[in-house]
């Protein structure tokens, strides 16, 4: 078979040969330029301490594109602050700072960043071209050799990954051919075609295909002197030296300050803390079209604070950027602070299909709850009897959009019949289907009883950390309460909630809809399919699906059967036709069986930026995908003015 072979730059998967060109001619005119050296890092480089700037950046190095009318070149210099919940949320900054191998752009296309370019042959080849010279935050060189220690003595080494590589690393259980070709080139490639790789290394969390092999391998058996390993897991407090690589091996978490990252910003706060300092990387790749290295801001400081309270944090300017932990109902409150405390208050798209969403648990461990959950009739009734015009009066001002957990209209898959389906507020159908079931007989109370005599009181597994989720909840409480059907709650920390619902304790939970429900064909319909544990509707059936059958149960309902073949089928497709062809009948499927139950979408998302801050766009995207909150919008293409960074020294 001729492969064909196409090349990343500008569109979704390709772009044409004269616009690589283009692109490079540009890279190449910015290189041929004189690079300006951050200020702040001029006295070390003055010092010997630090190389000048042209001997830190790759060859060549990755130019940042601006938003036309948005984003402007701005200068060195700064700090900002930002407010999270809890110190694990400090991983968000590998979020923001969002340097991948191949990235989204700002209109969701990929495009090459770490990597100076790569070429696709039929989604089954993928050759990565490294960028000469470019170096981990710490001076040491980022080549091939980073991507040979990842595959060979970390993914297929039986102790560190038990389960060999990632699901996304296998095609019908084929992993790939690993190759080396010298050491700014990797290729990865497949029998048959994996279109998931590309967009997982761009996600939110990425995959990374690589570590820092120069520090990581102190920490590995193979490599590291038996003695100095020896007194290392001791010095940690490790049980043995897995778990003491597995602990220093965390590019995403970002709580080892040791550990070298590519990142615009590294932590150099250990953990525990409730302000973490996150300073520049001196060798990061990326470069302004006047050769400023970039990011434009030295510090990034992320201040640990209750969630609960960033809401009036923010409103009184303790922060310079921030739409964590805010919500459209804080939206007036934050308002009133414009004036007096000179920040601006944004409203961006949420890209999810529901603001908040309720997860019947088809996978719980109670036998009878379990059955009633995998009734279609159950599921549709609970959807049905929900108000959803009141709960988008009462708690949205009318601005937002009632309808089912699906494709937002700004998506090209868009069908006005997902977005109804089921959706509609009627307690007399809702009745009907609660009849049909066999919930026929009720206690004195009026509240339906199961087979086995227990009234259907629906205990909800919530985070506790939303009090709007609280307030959608009381509001749907009265809803099924019409029809016999009683709701309560049960708030958890994050990480025991959930525990639970994995486990198949918990037979409802609450959480927002889809994350990416701005798809198009060509985006894999993962998140649409039981193919994730972290989806709270069938928990089980994707742990099964990720852990390729060792863990979790296999899926026994025929439409979620369906929907598995229908993300092989979407896999194997050839055209985009094809492909839309698949989504249309997994959205139709979706759709018609509510697996998961949505409220409304479309709630406006506020961001709050600072005055002085420049370069955040008035418009965006605020999801965790496609958009990665802030990062597709190049937070270290984020300015201060020169007025702010005098107030700064």
């Amino acid at each position: 078979m001729k492969f064909k072979k196409i090349t990343l730059a500008s569109s979704a998967l390709a772009c044409s040969v004269s616009a690589l060109a283009l692109l490079f001619a540009f890279a190449s005119s910015v290189r041929a330029a004189e690079f300006i050296e951050p200020p702040i890092l001029a006295p070390l480089v003055a010092s010997g301490n630090l190389p000048p700037v042209s001997e830190r950046l790759p060859d060549p190095p990755s130019v940042a594109t601006l938003i036309p009318n948005e984003q402007v070149l701005g200068e060195h210099g700064g700090t900002i602050e930002t407010l999270m919940g809890r110190q694990k949320d400090i991983r968000l900054m590998t979020v923001y700072g969002y340097a991948r191998l191949v990235g989204l752009d700002p209109d969701l296309n990929l495009v090459p960043d770490i990597v100076e370019k790569i070429e696709v042959e039929d989604q089954k080849v993928f050759t990565f071209r490294l960028r000469k010279n470019h170096r981990w935050s710490n001076g040491q060189p980022f080549t091939a050799e980073d991507f040979r220690f990842y595959w060979d003595d970390v993914v297929n080494n039986e102790e560190l990954s038990p389960f060999g590589p990632p699901k996304v690393l296998r095609v019908d259980g084929e992993a790939p051919r690993v190759e080396i070709i010298d050491p700014q080139t990797v290729r990865y490639s497949w029998s048959n075609p994996n279109p998931y790789f590309l967009p997982a290394i761009a996600g939110a969390r990425p995959l990374y295909i690589y570590r820092p092999a120069h520090y990581l391998k102190q920490f590995h058996a193979a490599y590291a002197e038996q003695k100095d390993l020896a007194e290392k897991i001791v010095e940690a407090s490790a049980r043995n030296w897995v778990s003491l690589f597995n602990r220093k091996d965390e590019q995403y978490r970002f709580d080892n300050i040791d550990l070298p990252v590519l990142q615009p910003w590294m932590n150099i706060t250990p953990r525990p803390a409730d302000r973490f300092v996150f300073t520049r990387n001196p060798y990061y790749h990326r470069v302004d079209s006047a050769g400023r290295q970039l990011p434009y801001l030295d510090r990034v400081i992320v201040n640990i604070s209750d969630s609960n309270l960033v809401p009036a944090k923010t409103g009184f300017g303790e922060t310079d950027l921030q739409a964590r932990h805010i919500r459209f109902d804080h939206y007036t409150f934050l308002k009133q602070g414009e004036k007096d405390k000179g920040f601006q208050v944004r409203l961006w798209t949420t890209a999810s299909g529901s603001k908040v969403a309720l997860f019947p648990n088809l996978t719980a461990e109670d036998p009878a709850w379990r059955t009633l959950m995998r009734d279609v009739r159950f599921r549709r009734a609970l959807s049905v009897a929900i108000d959803r015009n009141a709960i988008n009066q009462v708690l949205y001002f009318g601005l937002a959009r009632p309808g089912a957990d699906t494709v937002l209209p700004e998506s090209p898959l868009y069908d006005p019949k997902y977005q109804s389906a089921w959706a509609q507020h009627d307690p007399k159908k809702a009745n009907a289907l609660l009849d049909q079931v066999g919930l026929t007989k009720r206690n004195g109370a009026g509240t339906r009883l199961l087979p086995d005599g227990r009234s259907v009181q629906i205990i909800i597994d919530t985070s506790g950390e939303s009090t709007e989720e609280t307030d959608v909840l009381e509001m749907i409480k009265k809803d099924w309460g019409k029809v016999g059907v009683e709701l309560f709650t049960k708030p958890s920390q994050r990480e025991v909630f959930r525990n639970r619902v994995f486990a198949g304790q918990a037979v409802m939970s609450v959480w927002s809809g889809l994350d990416n429900a701005l798809p198009t064909a060509d985006v894999a319909p993962s998140e649409f399919t039981p193919t994730e544990q972290i989806q709270l509707q069938w928990s089980k059936w994707g742990e099964y699906f990720e852990s390729s059958a060792k863990t979790g149960q296999k899926p026994d309902l025929p439409a979620a059967k369906e929907l598995l073949g229908l993300y092989k089928d979407w896999r194997l497709a050839k055209t985009k036709e094809a492909r839309t062809q698949v989504w249309q009948r997994i959205l139709e499927i979706r759709a018609d069986q509510v697996f998961s139950i949505g409220t409304v979408n479309g709630v406006p998302q506020p961001v709050v930026v600072a005055a002085g801050l420049n370069n955040v766009p008035s418009k965006g995207i605020f999801s965790w995908s496609p958009s990665a909150y802030f990062g597709i919008y190049k937070p270290d293409t984020f300015w201060l003015s020169a007025e702010r960074r005098a107030a700064q020294k």
